[in-house]
């Protein structure tokens, strides 16, 4: 399958553990429906169903127009995780391991900790989410409960958010092939929920429905840069919504038999399913202004509007299920690989996960009260902006400067002298032009004067990080002849 050996006989053990050591072919079970399913959750959950219906009434745009552009965003991403997955569908590698061909093998730490970092943000912030979903389940079973709140929550809000945390950690527990077959029914089901919502929709709407959609359409408003500010801005928020799965998309992708399975998951799953999605989300959208006389981009509060017991029930379930499993496999098993990378001799990926699961308790507690308030685009672009350099970088080295291929032995040795140790075990270079890129990301979200580039932050900060690597690497660049060639023994 590979042209190098994925076998290690003496890595260095403060590199290594189970978690971390390259997936034997034998031992990748995942096919094209795994990933499809992995994307569809993530755009299912519902963090994603409100930010696309945020994008269709935030920028002026008539709505096809905003349907385009999430749909281009899908194409993006789609192209840039092809860049990220490869590598470790050839070799088996995580992440964290991956990482250390650009950054070095202690170097890698960097970046797992900066990707775990924001990781655990969006996992406490999805646990929230879906705790909303168990919240409105518990309210339809047994009524409305106390109203008095602690930091922006009820009792029953707060009973709802540590079932949810509970959960999920157990779940954790049993492992990746539990967490895949928990996505495998959650998405197909969440689809069927979102077509018969839109369908109860539409039939309280009634003919005046079409006006609503012909009033998005119309595109009312006005956007700061101008609609073509506008149309790069909604691209760039919804590609800087995918940013964390992006950059550790490996972590996914050693999982996959074939790299074709996994192109083939990744079209299905991202601008075929996005593009339907969002087409749902907007005639839903478009359906409460005429049914409720506002616009609900929170998909619990539209079902418990709609007053059907049977729905409500359903939808709940669904709707938690769908974003407790991408929280699982997007933000909860890359810290936990992450911080595993730390010490691996020390630090398992299953502690890694406890340690996890205890940060983010605090920032989805906090979500309603005070990170909410930042806003949602802001705040999906800033963290995305953070991320994108690390990703330019690991990409420009893999393609740019390994010419496509790894030392999977030396990405486990830290033996001076050794292929990645670099100085000290930090490629110095890379940790510079990571942190010369993050300033001018995160500086074109929240800098005065810059706001037209805020939406596509991400674009750029990637494009950046990617040019100032390969600038500094240029001496480095190993000719094509020059790169390992050793035989797979797998």
């Amino acid at each position: 399958m590979n042209d190098q050996d994925l076998t290690l006989p003496h890595p260095d053990p403060t590199l290594h553990n189970a978690d971390l050591e390259p997936l034997a072919p034998g031992k990748r079970k995942w096919g094209w429906f795994e990933i499809f399913n992995v994307w569809s959750n993530d755009i299912q959950s519902l963090f994603g169903y409100t930010l696309a219906a945020t994008l269709f009434i935030s920028y002026g745009l008539n709505g096809w127009a905003v349907l385009a552009g999430i749909v281009l965003a899908g194409f993006i991403v789609m192209g840039l995780v092809q860049l990220t997955g490869k590598p470790s569908v050839k070799y088996g590698i995580p992440f964290p391991v991956m990482a250390r061909a650009s950054m070095g093998v202690r170097g890698a730490n960097f970046p797992a900790m900066v990707r775990g970092i924001v990781a655990i943000f969006w996992y406490g912030v999805q646990t929230y989410f879906a705790s909303t979903a168990v919240a409105l389940l518990i309210r339809t079973l047994t009524g409305p409960g106390s109203e008095a709140t602690l930091l922006g929550l009820t009792t029953v809000d707060w009973i709802a958010y540590v079932l949810v945390c509970a959960f999920q950690v157990a779940l954790f527990v049993r492992g990746v092939d539990w967490v895949t077959r928990f996505l495998n029914w959650a998405g197909p089901l969440v689809y069927l929920v979102m077509i018969a919502m839109m369908i109860a929709i539409c039939y309280k709407a009634g003919p005046s429905l079409a006006g609503a959609l012909g009033g998005i359409f119309s595109g009312t408003g006005s956007y700061a840069g101008g609609p073509v500010a506008a149309f790069a801005a909604v691209v760039g928020t919804m590609v800087a919504y995918f940013a964390a799965v992006v950059i550790n998309y490996g972590d996914f992708a050693r999982f996959v038999k074939t790299e074709r399975q996994m192109r083939i998951g990744n079209f299905l799953g991202l601008p075929v399913s996005l593009a339907f999605f969002s087409l749902i989300a907007l005639v839903i959208t478009a359906g409460t202004v005429v049914v409720f006389g506002e616009t609900l981009t929170n998909p619990t509060d539209i079902v418990a509007r709609i007053d059907h017991v049977g729905l409500t029930l359903i939808a709940a379930i669904t709707f938690f299920a769908a974003t407790v499993g991408i929280n699982l496999v997007a933000n909860f098993i890359p810290p936990a690989y992450d911080i595993a990378n730390l010490s691996p001799a020390r630090i398992s990926a299953r502690t890694g996960g406890f340690i996890t699961a205890a940060i983010a308790f605090f920032i989805g507690a906090l979500w309603v009260s005070f990170i909410s308030s930042v806003g949602i685009a802001a705040f999906v672009d800033t963290l995305g902006a953070v991320l994108a350099p690390l990703y330019g970088i690991i990409v420009a080295d893999y393609y740019l400067v390994r010419h496509q291929r790894l030392d999977v032995q030396q990405l486990f040795s830290a033996e001076p002298g050794s292929t990645y140790y670099f100085n000290a075990g930090w490629n110095r270079k890379a940790i510079i032009a990571f942190g010369i890129a993050s300033i001018f990301s995160v500086a074109s979200v929240w800098t005065p004067g810059l706001e037209s580039l805020s939406g596509f932050a991400w674009l750029l900060g990637a494009l950046f990080g990617a040019v100032l690597h390969y600038l500094l690497m240029r001496k480095q660049i190993l000719p094509v002849s020059a790169t390992p060639t050793a035989t797979s023994q797998l």
